[in-house]
C-alpha cells in the first residue's frame, strides 16, 4: 500500500489539531489484549511529551488506533511525532512479542479548532459504531489525557 497523501502546501508544524489513524500490521487484532494497548499507549505518551503534543482523545480499536492530538508550540511537527510514536511503540512491541506492530504509513486529517470536541466524541464512539459495546464508557481502551469522558461525551444518562 502506498502512503496516504498529505495536504499540499501545509507544513504540519505548529499548534494544529490532527486526527490520526495507525493500523496494525496485516490488520491483526492485537489491541484486543490489554497488555498491547497499555504498552503502545505508554510509548505514545512518552513521544507526545518529547515531541510537544497533547493527547486530546484516543481509541484503540482491535486492529487500529485513532488519536486526536494538538501541537503545543510553534515547533510541534506532526510528521516527526507520528514517525517517532510508531517507531517507539513498534520497537517496544517487537522486543516483547517478537513481531511488528504497525502497518506502514498512517492517515491524518487536519482538524479545525471549532470541530475538535466533535471529533473527540466521534473517536470515543467508535466502539459503539463497531458493535463492541453499547456505550463508550464500557470500552476500556479509550480516553483523553486532557479531558474527562464527561467533558467529551456529556454527563451519563440516568437509566
Amino acid at each position: 500500500m502506498s502512503r496516504p497523501r498529505r495536504l499540499r502546501g501545509f507544513s504540519y508544524v505548529g499548534q494544529h489539531h490532527y486526527l490520526l489513524t495507525f493500523c496494525t500490521i496485516y490488520r491483526a487484532r492485537l489491541f484486543e489484549q490489554g497488555e498491547h494497548v497499555e504498552n503502545a499507549l505508554q510509548q505514545i505518551r512518552i513521544t507526545l511529551d518529547v515531541e510537544s503534543f497533547a493527547n486530546l482523545a484516543y481509541c484503540f480499536m482491535p486492529d487500529h488506533l485513532h488519536l486526536l492530538v494538538k501541537g503545543l508550540n510553534a515547533g510541534s511537527a506532526l510528521k516527526q511525532f507520528a514517525k517517532m510514536a510508531k517507531q517507539r511503540s513498534g520497537a517496544s512491541h517487537a522486543l516483547r512479542n517478537r513481531g511488528r506492530l504497525w502497518h506502514e504509513g498512517y492517515w491524518d486529517n487536519v482538524v479545525r479548532e471549532d470541530d475538535v470536541r466533535r471529533v473527540a466524541r466521534y473517536i470515543l464512539e467508535n466502539p459503539v459504531r463497531a458493535g463492541l459495546v453499547a456505550s463508550p464508557r464500557e470500552y476500556p481502551y479509550l480516553g483523553s489525557d486532557v479531558w474527562t469522558l464527561n467533558e467529551i461525551l456529556g454527563a451519563p444518562q440516568n437509566q
